[in-house]
Parts: C-alpha cells; sequence; structure tokens
C-alpha cells in the first residue's frame, strides 16, 4: 500500500507525463464509475472540490439534493499501464461526500471504512486474499460479448489448448505494474474459465484491488477481441465463478488465528469468528451474491458451497480451513461468494459478523469431516447442516430479518439496495425462459 502526499502525486503527475486522472469511486451495486479530469484539475480534486451530480448514479441521492463531491484517497493513486503511454491515464479512488462535509451514507466505501474503524477500536485489522474467476468468452462479428467459446480446456491447461493464455498473461503483467503481488494464475474448470489469485492485503485495499482487478481484466480481454465475464453462471452445463475470499485477523501485526496448542491450528478468535460468520450468512448472502443468477451457482451438483458448515479436510462446505495454514498462515476461507459482490460492502459484513462472534465468543458447529455434496437431505439434517438461500428474494428476506447486518448497512444503503434487488427478482420472476419455452411449448 502507497503513503503518498498531496506533494507527492503532484510530482508524480507532472514527472510521468501525466495528462488525464480518472477519479473513481463504487455505487451501492458495485459497479465503478468515474469523472475523468486533466491534469490542469489536479489541484482543484486533491483540494476535494471536484462535484458530481449524485442523482444521477442509481441509488444516491434525489435531484434537489444532487451535489457530491469526491475525496480522493491519495494513497490510491495510480497509473494506469493500460492506457496510452504519452499523454498517460493515472486514477484517484475517492470516497463520497455531501456539501456540508459529512460522509455520504449512500457510499460502500465508507460503510467498509466504518466497519475497519470498529474492528481497530479493539485492535484488529482484518487481511483478505481473493482467488477470482472469470470466463473469456469470444465476441461476435460487431465485437458483441456472447458466452460461446472455440476452447476446450480444463483444469491447469496450457496452451494451444488454453486459448486465454497470452490475454491472461497480460493481465497479470498489467497487474504487477500497479502493485498486485499475483500468486498464481491458470486455467480453470471449464472451457475459457480462468483463476487469478493475488495475495492479501488490508481489506480496504483488497476492495479496492478488487475493482482495479475487474477494471484491468475486461479491459484487457477487449483488446484480445475476448469479453471477460465475472457472472457467476454464465451458461448451462459449465462451472459457476466464484471468489473465494481467504481471511486472515490480526492484532499488532501478528495473525491471532493460528494456534500451537490446538489440534485444528485454529484459536480461539478463529472458532468465534467462523461462528459469526455462521450466523450471519443466511443474510449476508444477499450481499455476497447479489444477482439472480448468483443462485444458478449455489446449487447441488454444481461445486459451489451452499452449505452452512465449516470443514479442516475438504472443500464441500462453505467455510474450509486449509490443512497446510498453519500458525501465521491460518486462515479462514469463505467460499460462497461471486465475483460480482460489491467488494466494500462485502468485506464490511464479513469482517462486522465475525467481530460480533468474537465479541459475543460464539463457537460454531462441530467441524464436518465428510463430502457434504455426497450426503443425502437427511444426513444433512442429522448432522445440523443448513443450507443457504437458494433465490435472491429468499436472500432479501433473510437480509431483512438480521438487524445486525442492516445497522451495518445504514438505513439508506439497506432500503435503496432491497428495493432494487427485489425489482430485479421480480423481473426475473415475470420472464419467460428459454428453458420454459423448450419444455412447455410443445407439449402443452
Amino acid at each position: 500500500m502507497h503513503l503518498y502526499t498531496r506533494e507527492d502525486i503532484i510530482r508524480m503527475v507532472e514527472e510521468e507525463d501525466v495528462e488525464f486522472i480518472r477519479l473513481q469511486f463504487t455505487d451501492i451495486f458495485g459497479n465503478l464509475k468515474n469523472m475523468a479530469i486533466t491534469a490542469s484539475q489536479l489541484e482543484k480534486a486533491l483540494d476535494n472540490r471536484c462535484m458530481f451530480d449524485g442523482s444521477a448514479i442509481d441509488g444516491f441521492v434525489r435531484i434537489e439534493e444532487s451535489d457530491m463531491y469526491l475525496y480522493p484517497d491519495y494513497n490510491t493513486f495510480e497509473i494506469l499501464p493500460f492506457r496510452p503511454q504519452q499523454g498517460k491515464v493515472a486514477r484517484l479512488i475517492c470516497d463520497v461526500y455531501r456539501p456540508n462535509g459529512k460522509p455520504f451514507e449512500g457510499d460502500p466505501r465508507q460503510v467498509l471504512r466504518t466497519a475497519i474503524e470498529y474492528a481497530a477500536k479493539v485492535g484488529f485489522t482484518m487481511e483478505v486474499s481473493p482467488e477470482c474467476e472469470f470466463y473469456l468468452f469470444d465476441t461476435d462479428d460487431l465485437s458483441n460479448a456472447t458466452n460461446t467459446t472455440k476452447e476446450e480446456a480444463g483444469f491447469f491447461d496450457i496452451g494451444p489448448l488454453d486459448f486465454g493464455e497470452n490475454a491472461r498473461r497480460d493481465i497479470v503483467m498489467n497487474l504487477e505494474d500497479m502493485g498486485f503481488v499475483v500468486e498464481a494464475s491458470h486455467h480453470e474448470h471449464s472451457p475459457a474459465q480462468h483463476e487469478i489469485d493475488f495475495a492479501g492485503d488490508e481489506a480496504l485495499a483488497t476492495a479496492d484491488n478488487l475493482q482495479t482487478f475487474r477494471l484491468t481484466v475486461r479491459t484487457i480481454a477487449k483488446r484480445h477481441g475476448l469479453h471477460a465475464s465475472f457472472m457467476p453462471k454464465p451458461k448451462d452445463g459449465v462451472s459457476g465463478s466464484g471468489m473465494h475470499l481467504n481471511l486472515r485477523l490480526k492484532k499488532d501485526g501478528v495473525n491471532i488465528f493460528g494456534s500451537d496448542t490446538d489440534p485444528m491450528g485454529l484459536s480461539k478468535e478463529a472458532y468465534y469468528f467462523i461462528g459469526g460468520l455462521m450466523k450471519h450468512i443466511k443474510g449476508m448472502t444477499a450481499i455476497l451474491n447479489p444477482l439472480v443468477n448468483s443462485y444458478k451457482r449455489l446449487v447441488n451438483g454444481c461445486d459451489a458451497s451452499a452449505y452452512i458448515a465449516w470443514s479442516a479436510t475438504n472443500r464441500s462446505p462453505m467455510i474450509r480451513i486449509p490443512n497446510v495454514a498453519k500458525g501465521e498462515e491460518a486462515r479462514i476461507e469463505l467460499r460462497s461468494p461471486d465475483p460480482t459482490a460489491n467488494p466494500y460492502l462485502s468485506l464490511a459484513v464479513i469482517l462486522m459478523a465475525g467481530m460480533d462472534g468474537i465479541e459475543h465468543q460464539i463457537m460454531p458447529p462441530k467441524a464436518v469431516t465428510g463430502n457434504v455434496f455426497h450426503m443425502t437431505e437427511e444426513e444433512r439434517k442429522a448432522a445440523g447442516i443448513d443450507i443457504l438461500p437458494m433465490t435472491l428474494m429468499d436472500a432479501l428476506d433473510e437480509l431483512e430479518k438480521d438487524k445486525f447486518l442492516c445497522d451495518i448497512l445504514g438505513n439508506h444503503i439497506k432500503t435503496y439496495y432491497t428495493a432494487k434487488k427485489k425489482e430485479e427478482h421480480e423481473s426475473y420472476f415475470k420472464a419467460v425462459t428459454d428453458w420454459e419455452v423448450r419444455e412447455y411449448l410443445r407439449k402443452y
């Protein structure tokens, strides 16, 4: 993470021939937005004097209160290597403020900041390492997105089977130019599916990095004539794309999830953190899996983790403790989120659910040792294994029942988010799908 001053940024813009600066921010639904300025306006931006129309952003404010201000986070200054090298383009990630100088309650980055500050009061910081999956599909003759591919590669295949190998390499190189530490990249299970894992960082930096990651992947893919899709389930018969999150909690710079005396290598704080996640996970699902399509991934037989259980021996439950991660490397892997989730809201509810577990010493149930995917429904019930909500509407109902989570989001985001997501579900519910036509048209 950079530690830049105002003077550092002015100097770098001048020395590096930066012509444009993108002032980026994120809406309630996780969509990255920006307003571009020229270098001549940089000092105005750094003084928090750049204004935009908040009523133009879905879920922000009404037209009669539309003036909003962008406050750049100096430490997020980055020159974008995938933009022109003459008259370079840089970016600053911004927080959104009202004209009275108060943080805007509908800014997801502010929600995460509040959660981080809460944990910091008792000395905790959360580090997150994401594992991001996505597809690189073909485009049609007009360069429009499709969900088709001509390749037939699978797990860890290489070129020429892997048609996206060159694009993935360019993505990694651009990420590293922006300071990412890419730990691994490879072809995933289904044709055209890929995964890139990058090193962990403090929660706010990781959320920023996830937004940068998605922008970079889509930009570089387009240059290769491909369409990058983070859609959780882009077509029938293929693996869904997830975003597994590896979580560590630190105090005074030391990972407190590890233990040398516990049989599973976990501290009491780690157990409590798991307990908090399991307590709130049903309501969190509306944030971690925000699309109607997300629930096409969270079904049995699709190798996604819909079962509310944890294990140190296999990947079938929602939470996994990697058995090679001991001591300082101890971590909790949350496997249910998908890459369409708003990273700021997601990490906020995850951190606060874990904190709730620690503060109230919530012990999780006994760890699962068998493969949950192979259990019958009766066996899962006997083991006390519940399941995540199976539709977006069910998840929204669970969110609204969880006052703890609603308080984290705040009334503005909770109200608008749930209302718009219910509209999304209703629109889907009214639509006649291709499956219904195939299944019923000739029969009835």
